[in-house]
């Protein structure tokens, strides 16, 4: 089986603002809006070197959507920037009615998604976003696992017309995927061939997946592992293609079971495949403060946890 190796633990969001740094040099139209947490987005550079682009609103995130969505009618491509909870439980009605409606040329750059935020707890650790977005018409949805494909996803979506959603996250965490992928919008990527299950991964945890199926490799169970950066667009082909291979399906998420990554991957299933499936999600929970190591382990959202998915999903074949 083909081996991963972390070339060195990095926060995605640091991707981010590496991607956001380079489209401030190649791509004039591009803007950033930030709700007064420039740092923690790692939006720094992009101030700094470009003052007249940058526009700090404040916390005012709802204000913030709208201007975004003004900018677009003078041919500026915005990106905001604020914490995952406040990019889209605080501002639903905002992206909803002013970009999704009127498919206004937004990027809603979300860090600190997931329970990895960590000691914020809470109020702070969304669990829904992915959910909320995925079901506003025309959006697209990404959620990238390391600091290398943050970045690249930053650079594409600055291409693509339309309203997205980028999700990613606090901690540092294994940079693995290529520093000069091509990130194709919708494009699954499948990083390990196997026979005897399919782990359909996003986000965090594309890394444990891939943990998951060295240990399951080692007891003779041959895992197929694909990373679903993309949550809609759905790369449709890529899973039922795996699944009539393996024959059953776990998803990984670190989001609530309800409305996430696991959600539409049943929905295709069931309409072109039936095929046995366990979720490695939160439970219909909020979160807790705690590192995030801690709260990995305690809500399942690691590699022990899809491997005790997998034997449960092969034990239904």
């Amino acid at each position: 089986m083909k081996k991963y190796t972390d070339s060195g633990k990095k926060d995605t969001r640091s991707g981010f603002g590496a991607g956001l740094t380079e489209l401030g040099k190649t791509n004039p139209d591009v803007v950033a809006l930030c709700a007064d947490l420039t740092g923690s987005l790692k939006m720094d550079d992009f101030k700094a070197n470009h003052p007249e682009r940058f526009f700090q609103v404040g916390i005012a995130e709802a204000n913030m959507m709208g201007i975004a969505a003004g900018m677009t009618i003078g041919g500026k491509i915005p990106f905001t920037g604020t914490f995952a909870n406040f990019s889209t439980g605080r501002v639903y009605d905002q992206i909803r009615q002013s970009i999704a409606y009127s498919d206004k040329n937004v990027k809603i750059c979300a860090s600190h998604a997931g329970v990895t935020l960590g000691e914020d707890g809470a109020t702070h650790q969304i669990l829904e976003d992915i959910g909320l977005m995925k079901m506003l018409p025309g959006m697209t949805v990404i959620n990238t696992c390391d600091y290398n494909q943050t970045k690249a996803a930053t650079l594409a979506i600055a291409e693509h017309h339309g309203p997205v959603y980028l999700r990613f996250g606090r901690p540092k965490v294994a940079n693995f995927t290529s520093e000069d992928q091509n990130f194709e919008i919708g494009k699954a990527v499948t990083l390990q061939q196997g026979n005897d299950v399919t782990i359909v991964a996003t986000g965090h945890l594309v890394w444990e997946a891939l943990q998951a199926a060295e240990t399951l490799n080692d007891s003779g169970i041959s895992a197929e592992v694909i990373n679903i950066h993309t949550i809609k667009p759905l790369d449709d082909k890529a899973i039922i293609g795996s699944v009539k291979k393996t024959g059953c399906v776990v998803t990984a998420e670190e989001h609530n079971f309800l409305g996430g990554l696991g959600e539409s991957v049943a929905r295709v299933l069931a309409e072109q495949h039936p095929t046995p499936q366990e979720f490695v999600a939160t439970q219909d929970t909020f979160g807790e403060s705690g590192t995030p190591e801690q709260l990995m382990d305690k809500y399942g959202l690691n590699a022990e946890a899809i491997i005790k998915a997998v034997h449960k999903v092969i034990g239904r074949k």
